[in-house]
């Protein structure tokens, strides 16, 4: 420790001041508090750049920071998010023999009925919009759920520390997977503190709760082993990604390209399409059989309908469709989510299509590079992109030559400052100031990549 201290004086100034201002985050600020948070937000990001440059890439010592950081919010309600009383309310009911897919938390409040521990506080918890809907999580994710409220306890404070454990442990199992993909395909491994050491990845998944960090360690997961030549396994595992949150399904036609390439194991074009159908089918089957112990037609039809509310219900820090609806605000006068909720989806699939068949996916830099512009371009079409959505695209770039999700981690956080009023309402300002600069870079990036290709 001392010789740590006598080589890396300024990281650890840099560490304590970083960890003061987590602390101030964690226990203190409200999302309200849109001086604070702006404030915070910024320094932590400064801090952690300067973290990993002056470091000398010391690789224990980062992890350490990694891991310390992530504890400082074990006690910590979250302050950005509420959705984690839901994560608790479904985690409770499946221990108590409930379904979670088939009654809303309205269905028992609202008829005086107090199902599990604690319900009525985390009925007021979790608010109108998730109380009176069906689950929207995947089984995976429920299992989760489950763990976190095995805890000792039984408080929601205990609850709450069981999902962080879940999730701080997904984070190092990324940091693992991550470092041995990069060094796999001859990229500087250091490149994996951009995500986890990023204040907006500590912040958004340790910090509030998010479980996108749970997906993207089986997604990493599931590239190694892929590279490995594993592939079998990666489908097993991809499925079990796509079951703690259903984003990676989008990405499933990519792999076409690795698959039917003739670079892979020198194998003709046949074999690589029968491995791509037994790939495809391992994770069908093995997504089913996650969904199965909750099974039934009525949770078919409430599944779907509940997903289907983010295409054509709820809207939030979107771009594009901000802009679809204002215009349609101006030709019929009324708001057209209705119909364009429809359209975006199509366009994102014709999209998706585009990068399957006219895109060389014959290598994991390509695919991945692939992956992350699809999921880009999905967001920038989406009605709703809440800030922990873009976590995936992180990790991506990780493995890529683009920097623009570095810059939309960091902007993103000004679409918090729709909770500094009363009624939550955005201030489309702002929000065209944060795509404005993400949009920007992300344009110049691709028109480089262009570039450097054609040279």
């Amino acid at each position: 420790m001392i010789a740590l201290w006598k080589y890396h004086k300024i990281p650890f100034l840099f560490f304590i001041i970083s960890s003061a201002f987590y602390a101030w985050f964690a226990y203190d600020l409200m999302r309200w508090d849109t001086i604070e948070l702006l404030l915070i937000y910024i320094t932590l990001f400064f801090l952690a750049f300067q973290i990993i440059k002056k470091t000398g890439f010391n690789f224990k010592l980062l992890v350490g920071f990694s891991i310390l950081f992530r504890l400082l919010f074990l006690f910590a309600i979250p302050n950005l998010s509420q959705d984690f009383y839901r994560f608790i309310w479904d985690g409770r009911m499946i221990l108590e023999g409930f379904n979670p897919y088939l009654y809303t938390p309205d269905s028992f409040i609202n008829n005086l009925k107090f199902p599990i521990n604690q319900a009525q506080e985390l009925y007021n918890g979790m608010g109108s919009l998730s109380s009176s809907h069906f689950s929207n999580y995947p089984p995976l994710n429920q299992f989760c759920f489950v763990l976190a409220n095995l805890l000792p306890g039984k408080s929601i404070l205990s609850s709450v520390i069981g999902l962080r454990l879940v999730i701080i442990a997904a984070d190092l199992g990324t940091l693992y997977f991550g470092k041995k993909l990069l060094e796999r395909l001859k990229l500087p491994s250091r490149r994996i503190f951009w995500y986890i050491l990023n204040p907006f990845i500590i912040i958004e998944l340790t910090g509030n709760l998010h479980f996108e960090g749970v997906m993207i360690f089986f997604f990493i997961w599931s590239l190694y082993l892929l590279l490995s030549g594993k592939w079998k396994w990666a489908a097993v595992v991809l499925a079990c990604s796509i079951s703690v949150k259903l984003i990676p399904l989008m990405l499933l036609s990519l792999f076409f390209g690795w698959f039917t390439s003739n670079t892979i194991d020198k194998q003709n074009n046949t074999l690589g399409f029968i491995k791509l159908i037994t790939f495809y089918a391992i994770v069908g089957a093995t997504t089913l059989l996650l969904f199965l112990p909750f099974f039934s037609m009525e949770f078919l039809n409430n599944y779907s309908k509940t997903v289907g509310l983010w295409f054509g219900n709820f809207e939030f820090n979107a771009s594009v469709y901000y802009l679809a609806r204002a215009i349609g605000y101006a030709i019929t006068g009324y708001n057209e989510i209705a119909i364009i909720g429809k359209i975006l989806p199509l366009i994102s699939v014709f999209i998706i299509l585009g990068f399957t068949f006219f895109k060389k996916n014959t290598n994991l830099p390509n695919l991945i590079t692939s992956m992350l512009l699809v999921l880009t371009l999905y967001f920038f079409l989406s009605t709703t992109v809440h800030p922990w959505y873009i976590a995936t695209l992180i990790i991506l770039s990780v493995f890529t030559n683009y920097k623009f999700p570095l810059v939309w981690s960091l902007v993103i956080v000004l679409s918090y400052l729709a909770y500094s009023n009363t009624n939550n309402s955005e201030n489309l300002w702002v929000i065209a100031l944060e795509y404005s600069i993400v949009i920007s870079v992300f344009v110049g990036e691709v028109l480089k990549q262009k570039r450097l290709q054609v040279s």
